[in-house]
């Protein structure tokens, strides 16, 4: 897919999103992706709306079409011809910018093995629709300096469906999607493009005549939820089908679950599998312990001022993986948990949940704290939503650690 370089100025330098945000009309790299099928119209009055009717105008530095094989057809022949085609005629009548817009831009399905698809009917070229829909939106997407708008004004319903949808998993606070609606009579006319900015006279089926200057195009922009910070990374950089998107924007709606298996050294999070070392595995459920037995929330240990209490919660959670007041862990906490421990274990333990879940599971299954000090960290995951399963066995560490924190002392 062709990427256009060329510098434009713009009040923040030309980057986006460094001082919050930013109209779309302010990106460097801004792309009108149009799904389209025998009406190749829809384009060029998506075009006219944006650039006449929006305030302030979006102004397309490129323009790209999903469409079928006859799709492509059309729209070559009709917008980009050399008669002038009407795509040309659009930019020379309102003079705007050169925009990258060529057949490279018209992106035509076509099956497995390369064969075009002319029609989108089958469960299988459905199938295909929404993967490539869901590729094409996943690549803009990754680009932080373009701002996306998506028409769903032309095509079967389907295609508007796909393309809305995959907005609404991939999108970003910049992108758009919208739907342009057409002056009677000039609605479904084969003959209109746009509103001339002159008179331009066209006919209907019934030979009627009429002035294109006269016509009405409204852009309708359309709301969508955004559900792109809930999925894993993985999903938005490597190449993925629609389906595999909606699951785990699926996974990521579900209410969390986590289950404690100190047999296994491991946990359930959402049903999927993460093991962790002992230190980690330890850690998180000695928050999730506090939290379901209604305790306060923590507070990291000051500097050089270790934490007894919070030491002697700890072993109890570490003695169920069979730990010894020999072991290394064990013998560190003989002062009580140091701010070092604390802070490094709970760092830890965030970057192997985003290795194995993502964001997401940072999110529903990590640490959360108050943001003003001095912060308080609790476990995100809802007591109510938290079971240990296996065994817990009373380990010598375990039985001395809760004797030494019930009399207050020191382990």
């Amino acid at each position: 897919m062709k990427k256009n370089t060329k510098e434009r100025k713009t009040g923040n330098g030309g980057r986006a999103g460094k001082k919050g945000p930013i109209h779309p009309a302010a990106f460097r790299r801004r792309v009108l992706l149009a799904v389209t099928g025998l009406s190749p119209q829809v384009v060029t009055e998506t075009l006219y709306a944006l650039t006449q009717t929006l305030k302030p105008g979006f102004v397309p530095t490129e323009v790209h079409l999903m469409t079928t094989a006859e799709g492509k057809e059309r729209a070559r022949l009709t917008l980009l011809s050399d008669d002038p085609g009407w795509f040309h005629r659009l930019r020379k009548d309102y003079g705007l910018p050169d925009i990258d817009f060529s057949e490279q831009n018209i992106h035509a399905l076509a099956t497995a093995d390369g064969k075009p698809i002319d029609d989108i009917r089958t469960r299988r070229e459905n199938e295909r629709l929404a993967d490539a829909l869901t590729e094409i939106i996943r690549e803009f997407t990754a680009d932080p300096d373009c701002a996306l708008h998506v028409s769903i004004a032309g095509g079967r319903k389907t295609m508007g469906y796909y393309a809305g949808y995959a907005l609404s998993l991939l999108g970003r606070a910049q992108d758009r999607l919208s739907h342009v609606l057409v002056s009677a009579p000039y609605e479904s006319n084969q003959q209109f493009y746009y509103p001339t900015p002159h008179r331009h006279v066209i006919y209907t089926s019934s030979n009627r005549p009429l002035d294109a200057h006269e016509a009405k195009v409204t852009l309708a922009e359309i709301p969508f939820v955004r559900l792109r910070e809930g999925l894993d990374e993985r999903l938005l950089k490597g190449s993925v089908t629609f389906s595999e998107v909606v699951s785990a924007a699926q996974k990521a709606l579900e209410p969390a679950s986590l289950e404690i298996d100190f047999d296994r050294q491991c946990i359930f999070a959402g049903g999927r599998k993460v093991r962790l070392a002992p230190a980690h595995l330890s850690f998180l459920s000695w928050l999730a312990r506090r939290a379901c037995d209604g305790r306060p929330n923590v507070v990291s240990p000051s500097d050089g001022v270790p934490e007894e209490e919070y030491a002697c919660e700890y072993l109890l959670e570490y003695g169920n993986i069979g730990d010894d007041l020999d072991g290394t862990t064990a013998k560190s906490m003989r002062k009580g948990m140091t701010n070092t421990f604390f802070e490094q274990t709970k760092s830890r333990l965030h970057r192997a949940l985003r290795e194995a879940l993502g964001p997401e599971g940072v999110r529903q299954y990590g640490i959360s704290n108050t943001e003003t000090p001095p912060r308080q960290y609790w476990i995100a995951t809802p007591p109510k939503s938290i079971r240990w399963i296996g065994w817990e066995t009373p380990s010598p560490s375990r039985k001395l650690a809760e004797n030494q924190r019930k009399q207050g002392g020191k382990v």
